[in-house]
């Protein structure tokens, strides 16, 4: 238990700044509690982190304005192609759809690590109207994957927001977090009704995350836009690794 609480405070830290708690903590459950089917690792990890993330989302709330017509467009995107996602996920073969993914993260963080300002700065597009239309596509988009795939849609949202519609790494950071927060609610009343969360594993886990979460925003905030940076690149390096691996598995 003392691992996987461990495992929780990483992922809460982590998460709270760019996302992607899930790569911590999801094959944490996995080797820990290798009785447990994937619907028991998935719920028990969704409810241990909801909590954080919302602790995150609050702490961003307080400090950086939130343009919550963009949260709310984005969320609304995101909820209708999550389900899209997973339909199609279910027809594709593994073969198929790894590689893309590899090469997708494979063009983001080159991009990302070529544009040292990236997020340094805000660069807004100039008609309000676009500005929609760009968060729809955003939550679209990552929603999509989110159904497909899973792991680092938080991190995925954050680069939407810097490098389609000009948002500062910190106000990115803020948006996707609440944005998680809505998109979590649905499917862990859904986890709980099925009784796939293991509350006596789940609950320490939470407080560990509640923690992590509280001290990476606040460091987050402090820190500012060059500090999330590096914290992102690490986790879309790592996200190449996670799906690396899992292609040479394949072949």
């Amino acid at each position: 238990m003392f691992i996987a609480s461990l495992a929780a405070l990483l992922a809460g830290f982590v998460d709270s700044i760019v996302g992607g708690g899930g790569l911590v903590q999801v094959p944490a459950l996995f080797i820990l509690f290798p009785h447990f089917s994937v619907s028991q690792v998935i719920g028990t990890n969704r409810f241990a982190s909801f909590m954080g993330t919302s602790v995150a989302g609050y702490q961003y709330a307080r400090k950086v304005e939130v343009p919550w017509r963009v949260v709310l467009i984005t969320a609304a995107g995101t909820a209708v192609m999550s389900f899209l996602g997973a339909t199609i996920a279910s027809h594709l073969k593994a073969e198929v759809l790894k590689p893309i993914i590899l090469f997708l993260m494979a063009a983001i963080a080159i991009y990302s690590y070529s544009n040292k300002t990236l997020g340094h700065h805000e660069n807004l597009p100039v008609f309000i109207v676009r500005l929609q239309w760009y968060a729809l596509l955003i939550g679209m988009a990552t929603g999509f994957y989110n159904g497909f795939v899973g792991p680092g849609t938080g991190s995925l949202l954050v680069f939407g927001f810097v490098s389609v519609i000009g948002y500062q790494f910190l106000r990115a950071s803020a948006v996707a977090k609440i944005i998680n927060v809505v998109a979590d609610i649905a499917s862990l009343v859904f986890f709980i009704w099925k009784g796939y969360v293991e509350f006596d594993i789940a609950l320490p886990m939470m407080a560990c995350n509640i923690l992590g979460s509280y001290l990476g925003s606040r460091l987050a905030i402090l820190r500012g836009n060059a500090f999330i940076r590096n914290i992102f690149l690490v986790v879309i390096f790592a996200l190449i690794l996670r799906f690396g691996y899992d292609v040479v598995r394949l072949f």
